[in-house]
């Protein structure tokens, strides 16, 4: 097998596109190599792509700027066309990635909402790209434990291992539409703790916000804070929140009103909306490289919805595999 990127010496082809070689070392690593189970549905796959994806992004195109940046949808098309085992599929592309879609919605997430000393303020996490903040959270791998994604998401969305805090018993749990969302209350926190992302590209900004600053603009308008902050994953789980503070005491009493405003704690120095540096630079990278690891994709959920036709499949890697190991060799 190939052993790494470091191989694929060709220089890009016009437009920015990756050179074959790059895509046969991409498909090989998260597609060929991984054990079979991952290989028996395209939901499995299009994780393994997504992988991909984000090893694409955040290593080879930082390394290599003339290299073009891909939407998930425009690599799982270059993906697709460009390995052997995933051509076949090709005219039903566009079914498999909706049928993704809507399968990664259904994908239970957990996460932790973090509260300060005086359970007056929480840490929320602003996305990569666009505005709105939300409790730092993630979706579950296959065979995770609720609090153990819980934990890892925690860790890769703010650098802060929650592992030592989290009580199993303490959450707050929200249905939206078809997917479960679960938020375990990691309570008394200092606000000197330090914050940052151990990913790359996720997460532009990392904040302590007040409580009462979160409250809906208006019954009617329930999306954004009366400052305006764009809540849409956060309102839902506010009157709960409340009501479990209500209930237990902070460690520390409140202080004035000004010493507990919201403040950031950490900025990325280059995020898509051009946001100015206010502390570390985002330099980790998500651990995805090695596609043996369990976050190979969440367990299996309800055999229905789009692309439903195409969800019982294997494909017999062997010959590829052989062939591209000759090559190689050669």
């Amino acid at each position: 097998m190939m052993s790494g990127l470091h191989r694929c010496s060709s220089a890009p082809l016009k437009n920015g596109l990756p050179p074959q070689e790059l895509l046969d070392d991409l498909c090989s690593r998260f597609v060929l190599n991984v054990p079979k189970e991952d290989q028996q549905s395209f939901e499995r796959i299009l994780f393994l792509v997504e992988y991909a994806h984000w090893f694409y992004e955040d290593n080879t195109v930082e390394k290599n700027p003339s290299l073009k940046s891909f939407s998930l949808k425009e690599f799982t098309s270059l993906m697709f066309n460009s390995c052997e085992v995933l051509k076949p599929y090709v005219p039903h592309i566009d079914d498999i990635f909706k049928d993704f879609k809507s399968y990664k919605v259904r994908v239970p997430v957990t996460g932790a909402i973090i509260l300060d000393q005086t359970y007056e303020r929480c840490i929320l996490v602003k996305g990569w790209k666009g505005t709105s903040w939300s409790f730092p959270r993630g979706k579950k791998s296959k065979d995770e434990e609720d609090h153990a994604c819980a934990v890892r998401e925690v860790l890769e969305e703010t650098g802060f291992d929650v592992s030592g805090l989290l009580s199993k018993e303490e959450y707050i749990e929200v249905i939206f539409g078809q997917q479960r969302v679960r938020l375990y209350i990691i309570a008394g926190v200092t606000d000197d703790t330090a914050f940052a992302p151990l990913t790359k590209k996720e997460i532009s900004e990392i904040a302590w916000q007040r409580l009462n600053d979160l409250q809906p603009a208006s019954d009617d308008v329930i999306s954004h804070s009366v400052t305006g902050l764009k809540l849409y994953m956060v309102a839902p789980f506010l009157k709960s929140l409340k009501s479990w503070i209500s209930k237990h005491a902070p460690p520390v009493a409140s202080k004035s009103d000004s010493s507990h405003r919201g403040f950031s704690v950490w900025k990325a120095k280059n995020s898509s909306l051009g946001s100015s540096s206010t502390s570390v630079d985002n330099q980790h990278t998500k651990p995805i490289s090695d596609p043996h690891v369990a976050e190979t994709g969440p367990s299996p959920v309800d055999e229905t919805g789009p692309g439903k036709s195409f969800r019982n499949f294997s494909f017999n890697t062997g010959s590829i595999i052989q062939a591209m190991e000759s090559a190689f060799s050669s």
